[in-house]
């Protein structure tokens, strides 16, 4: 018969609850891609667990030993249960509270390695751990636990069986044989067959008032052992009370802490972008002047050969006067004497 297969099944609820409608919606259009409307039909009928259910269904899928193995305990806690062996009784209570525990802790660890799965303050551990003191007590929730396809949170309100006892009054008549009894020595027959049908009576009546009285010591016993397991819980559930508070403020001051840190950072992040624009900036005016030095050293170069040519230029000058000046003092002299 066409339908999901366990692959895809496993893979849907196995996938956060947030997520769920999206994925299969997804597989709905992808069976109807390949030609398969009867697989999508079904995959369309499947429904969104809790958040509680999906961290059960987490422990049955990648973890279906441990789960396979509250079958036997719930077993053993019922037999002890009938049979009122108290001390075995409260062993296999200790033993039946630290193995929902460690269950517990084991799908709020599968759920933080999980992508997208609620943050951990948010999980409802307390109705993960009721519905597995509900498969322990329950056949029925326990079966639909290890399906691995649990839709909602499952509660039992108290656990075990009480074992009620199953009574036959014994009657006889005139037509039973007889050879069951004596009769009195000179007693009529008569009288000897309604003696037998007395003492009858009375021993069913002794045993009707026994089993009675036994029915209510076990109910006792019962009522005995299931107000010592609600108190033990109520103790774990202060216990988990004041541990959640305390974690609850170790995470206020984680917040303030990182609140703290992430303005810092950006306190400083800010100071860094200043200093690197002043950087820019002082890079920018060191470029600019590099380029007015080399401009004014090439302006001095070109001073320094002009004034190196106005020396020369000077010189020659001053020389061409000289020569002047030495030339017409040597003419003086024969001109005065020629007049």
């Amino acid at each position: 018969m066409p339908g999901p297969s366990r692959d895809l099944i496993e893979q849907l609820y196995g996938t956060p609850p947030d997520r769920f409608v999206a994925a299969r919606d997804a597989a709905v259009v992808e069976a109807r891609r390949t030609g398969d409307p009867a697989t999508a039909r079904e995959i369309a009928k499947l429904r969104r667990p809790t958040v509680a259910a999906w961290l059960v269904n987490l422990l049955a899928l990648r973890r279906p030993a441990l789960v396979a193995g509250l079958g036997e305990l719930a077993e053993a806690l019922r037999a002890a249960q009938r049979d009122l062996r108290g001390p075995k009784l409260r062993e296999l209570s200790a033993q039946r509270r630290a193995v929902v525990a460690a269950l517990v802790a084991e799908a709020r660890t599968l759920a933080a390695d999980t992508e997208d799965a609620p943050p951990a303050n948010r999980l409802p551990l307390a109705e993960v751990e009721a519905t597995l003191n509900a498969a322990l007590a329950d056949p029925q929730v326990a079966a639909q636990v290890r399906s691995g396809r649990l839709l909602r949170a499952a509660s039992y309100a108290g656990f075990g069986e009480v074992p009620r006892p199953q009574l036959r009054l014994v009657t006889g008549g005139a037509g039973e044989p007889s050879g069951g009894g004596r009769p009195a020595p000179g007693a009529p027959a008569k009288r000897t067959g309604r003696t037998r049908e007395a003492d009858r009576a009375a021993s069913a009546g002794k045993a009707d008032r026994a089993a009675s009285a036994g029915e209510a010591d076990r109910a006792a016993r019962a009522r005995e052992a299931e107000r010592a397991e609600r108190a033990e819980r109520a103790k774990r559930r202060r216990a988990l009370e004041r541990e959640l508070a305390r974690a609850r403020t170790d995470q206020d001051r984680a917040e303030a802490e990182l609140t703290g840190a992430t303005g810092a950072e950006r306190d400083a992040a800010d100071t860094l972008a200043a200093i690197e624009a002043e950087l820019a900036e002082v890079e920018r005016r060191r470029a600019g002047a590099e380029q007015e030095v080399s401009r004014r050293k090439l302006a001095r170069r070109a001073a320094e050969r002009a004034a190196s040519a106005a020396r020369r230029h000077a010189g020659e000058i001053e020389g061409a006067w000289e020569a002047l000046l030495a030339e017409e003092g040597t003419a003086d002299p024969g001109a005065d004497t020629a007049h």
